[in-house]
């Protein structure tokens, strides 16, 4: 019997970026699950503040090369992939010079929100898939960590709905405290039309923010998982209305095991939330 796949997606992994709630969760819940007899892998953005020699990453030719389109221009997709120390877990990074070299997360080393973060996570999101796709990796599980991951839940339950990778995955979704109050670009809804998005399923798109985000994250997503003590109180409400299986903020000694049940209770129900 083949082991349960997790996919980890996530806009922060320690040891790669400074430690944050985000961080450290996503290094220590992948090393407990996978002793727990899961195979894992990891993607995050190779950030510009990523030290690649010190963290040992290496281009991987046979992923690299293809383009994704974001408003009308082709963007190459780089991959590169490195092992969480002491551990045989992957980490992939996707890579972009326009969008991620020289850069930090969401701001600048000046705290200026980049004006292109929505642009940056359209390309994460697009990169994360087609790179799974390239792997033939079908994952049971895909849990998203941090709103540069918000699109994920979306694309795998509409514009990839019908590819065989994703047909039995259910996608979880963590919820932090990370929020930012600037605007997205208008031009966000524009990107998801061109990526073929029903108008029924860009509703919260209409004014692109932080919280319209976490919205569509929460509707597309199978079960939820509150990550911070201190969410966003409009985030957390919403989130409270949902009728879906969800995780309540848990100390860190009892995280991991709690995460691992969690999944194995989605495995082995047969209630398709999102049709």
């Amino acid at each position: 019997m083949s082991k349960p796949k997790v996919l980890f997606i996530s806009q922060e992994i320690s040891p790669y970026v400074c430690e944050s709630e985000i961080a450290k969760k996503c290094k220590s819940i992948p090393y407990g699950i996978s002793e727990r007899g899961k195979e894992v892998r990891l993607f995050m953005p190779n950030f510009g503040c990523i030290n690649e020699r010190r963290n040992q990453l290496h281009e991987v030719i046979r992923l690299s090369g293809m383009n994704i389109i974001i408003n009308d221009t082709d963007h190459p997709l780089i991959i590169k992939v490195a092992s969480l120390p002491s551990a045989r877990i992957q980490v992939y990074f996707i890579d972009n010079e326009e969008y991620f070299h020289k850069k930090l997360v969401l701001r600048d080393k000046n705290d200026v929100f980049y004006p292109n973060n929505d642009e940056r996570a359209l390309f994460f999101a697009r990169g994360v898939i087609e790179t799974i796709k390239n792997l033939g990796w079908a994952p049971d599980i895909i849990h998203c960590h941090g709103w540069m991951s918000h699109l994920i839940p979306l694309y795998v339950k509409r514009m990839f709905k019908d590819n065989p990778l994703f047909t039995d995955s259910k996608v979880v979704f963590s919820f932090y405290n990370d929020e930012f109050p600037e605007p997205l670009s208008p031009s966000f809804v524009d990107n998801l039309v061109f990526d073929g998005i029903p108008v029924a399923d860009q509703k919260h798109f209409k004014t692109p923010t932080y919280i319209s985000t976490m919205k569509s994250a929460a509707d597309f997503s199978d079960a939820l998982i509150v990550g911070s003590e201190n969410l966003h109180p409009e985030v957390r409400t919403y989130l409270s209305q949902l009728s879906k299986p969800m995780l309540a903020y848990n100390t860190e000694e009892n995280f991991v095991n709690l995460v691992n049940d969690f999944y194995d209770e989605m495995m082995v129900s047969s209630n398709v939330l999102i049709k």
